[in-house]
This record gives C-alpha cells, sequence and structure tokens, in this order.
C-alpha cells in the first residue's frame, strides 16, 4: 500500500442550523462535525463507524460533494475537492461514487434498469452507445444480474436486486473510491452478507478503495482493514481492524466491541458508560464529547477537548487519559 493517500481528510467540520424562530432566524446551531481528519489509501476498505447522530453520513456526504464543510477540506490525490474547476469535477466525480442506504428512494423509478446503470456512461461520454449497453450487460452480470434485468423497472425487483443494480450502476464510470452509506442497513438480513460479499468480492478483484459507513461493528470487522470510530461529531479512535478486535483502546470504542455480538462479553474488560444516550450538542467545541457516558471522565474532560493522538503505530486515540490504555500499548 502506498504512502500517499487517495483521499485525505482534514480538521472537517460542518455546523447545521437545528432551528428557526420567528423571521427565519437561526436559534440554535448544531456542530455535526468537529476537525475530523482521516486518510484512505488506495485499495483498501476504511470502515466509518458509529451512532445515529455521530456525523459518519455527513462525512460521506461531504466526500462526494453533496454537502459543504464549514471549514477543513478533502483532497484527492492531493487536490482541494471543493477547488475544483468544472473540469476537474467532472473528472472527480468519476473517481469517486457513492452507494446509497436506501436502494427505493436512490434509483429512478421512471427510467428502466439499463438506463439508471447507463446514465453515467452517457455523462461522461465513455464509449459508443453500442459498446455502452455491453457494459451494462457485464455489469449487471458482475453483480449477480441477467441480461432480463435490461428492461424491467426498479420496483420490480426485491431490495436486495435493487442494492445490486445500485453499486453496477456506482461501477459503470470505474471509480477508485467507494462510498458506501449504510448499503445493507435497509435490507432483510438474509440478503446483507450477499451484499457485503459483492462489494468484498469487488474491491478484491478490482482493487477499489472504500469508505464503508455503518453502525453494525461485526460487519465493519468482517469486511474493512483499519476503522474510524465516531461519536457526536468527532473521532474517538482509528485503528488496524485486527488490533481494534483484540485491544480496543478508547473507552467508547471498548463497550462498542464488548456489546457487539460475537466479538465481546462484560468479562472482556470493557470500560462501563453511563445510560445516557448521545445527543447532538449546540456547541461541540468544549471537553470530550463521550464525556457524560464515560465512567472514566474526570474534571478536565469537560473543559479540555482531547486531541486524536498516535499512541502507537497506525493506532490514533483522543482521550485525556492515556493511562487506561497505556499498558496495551
Amino acid at each position: 500500500m502506498s504512502n500517499q493517500p487517495l483521499l485525505s481528510v482534514r480538521d472537517l467540520s460542518v455546523e447545521f442550523s437545528a432551528s428557526r424562530g420567528l423571521l427565519g432566524r437561526s436559534l440554535r446551531n448544531v456542530q455535526a462535525l468537529d476537525k475530523v481528519s482521516f486518510d484512505i489509501h488506495a485499495g483498501e476498505i476504511v470502515g466509518i463507524l458509529g451512532e445515529s447522530g455521530s456525523g459518519k453520513t455527513t462525512v460521506g456526504r461531504c466526500m462526494v460533494r453533496l454537502q459543504t464543510p464549514t471549514a477543513g477540506h478533502i483532497s484527492f490525490e492531493g487536490r482541494n475537492i471543493n477547488s475544483l474547476s468544472r473540469t476537474d469535477l467532472d473528472w472527480y466525480r468519476r473517481q469517486v461514487q457513492m452507494i446509497f442506504q436506501d436502494p427505493a428512494a436512490s434509483l429512478n423509478p421512471r427510467l428502466r434498469v439499463r438506463d439508471i446503470v447507463a446514465e453515467g456512461l452517457e455523462i461522461h461520454r465513455i464509449g459508443t452507445r453500442e459498446s455502452r449497453q455491453q457494459t451494462v450487460i457485464d455489469l449487471l452480470a458482475s453483480v449477480g444480474l441477467g441480461r432480463d434485468a435490461l428492461m424491467r423497472f426498479a420496483h420490480e425487483f426485491s431490495g436486495g436486486q435493487r442494492q445490486r443494480i445500485g453499486i453496477a450502476r456506482a461501477m459503470a464510470v470505474r471509480p477508485r473510491l467507494i462510498v458506501a452509506d449504510e448499503p445493507v442497513s435497509a435490507l432483510d438480513v438474509s440478503v446483507q452478507a450477499k451484499v457485503i460479499n459483492l462489494l468484498r468480492e469487488l474491491r478484491g478483484r478490482l482493487g477499489l478503495a472504500m469508505a464503508f459507513i455503518s453502525h453494525d461493528l461485526p460487519t465493519v470487522m468482517f469486511l474493512c482493514d483499519r476503522v474510524v470510530i465516531m461519536y457526536l461529531g468527532r473521532i474517538m479512535e482509528i485503528a488496524p481492524i485486527q488490533a481494534f478486535r483484540t485491544t480496543p483502546f478508547h473507552p467508547y470504542s471498548r463497550t462498542l466491541v464488548t456489546l457487539a455480538p460475537g466479538l465481546g462479553s462484560p468479562e472482556a474488560g470493557a470500560m462501563p458508560t453511563t445510560t445516557e444516550q448521545p445527543t447532538p450538542a449546540p456547541d461541540l467545541h468544549y471537553g470530550c464529547a463521550f464525556r457524560t457516558r464515560c465512567s472514566h471522565a474526570m474534571a478536565s474532560c469537560a473543559t479540555v477537548v482531547p486531541p486524536l493522538n498516535e499512541v502507537a503505530p497506525g493506532r490514533w486515540v483522543a482521550c485525556l487519559r492515556p493511562e487506561i490504555f497505556h499498558d496495551a500499548c
């Protein structure tokens, strides 16, 4: 794997107006992301894991320029994607494609499958009309669908089949990076594994890089090379997946591993938390975002934002109490 990242996220912040008063004036802002930084290298799958409200989907939307950050930037091969010219933006959109969470909502109900998959080829003027037809057939075959799917509409397929169509559409322009936003959460459990195995097979065959956004730790453990743990708009930990499986460092990470089916047990050394559930806060600039649920919080956790430090090769943790995981380093 090259030391030069394919995509770099640096100090990414996004602020939303959460409520409005009379005359449309904003009453309160919510910090959806607060100085998020990580890299994705060519050919690797990075899991972006977090509960609802963690900001993981917002990160994905920024990657594909569906969301403009308030501060910070994302670079692809060293080029800031928010300052690209129109021509370069067309180039970038060929390099990075997205698979959406709900295939029923993300596929145009008025188009036949043939046209859904070919749309990117036509927009980017890839191939001739005849060659595009063959490319669509080949793409559908690569995701397990036959020629009989070409002239049908998306609503005629099951949820798992629709997601396969979405994957074929994303693959049509031969991207180098796929942003997969909860791609199996809307599917029945019986078909989730098939879609995950398909993504894994495509990575192995085509050398794709992928940002896999999920709230499901066992799936991330199975599919990904590294994991980025997010909580209320901040990164808590970044780690290679095998090291994270055996020795999670951050108190929040240890709780996730302990509670995940088949990965841990209360006897595995988990850091207990309080029962308070995460709620997006009007201001995340002060203190540790996890402090209200962490049984190891101290006074400074309420005032000092813990920096994301490299505590071991490839291991990054945002915690003011390194003694908690010092022995494991």
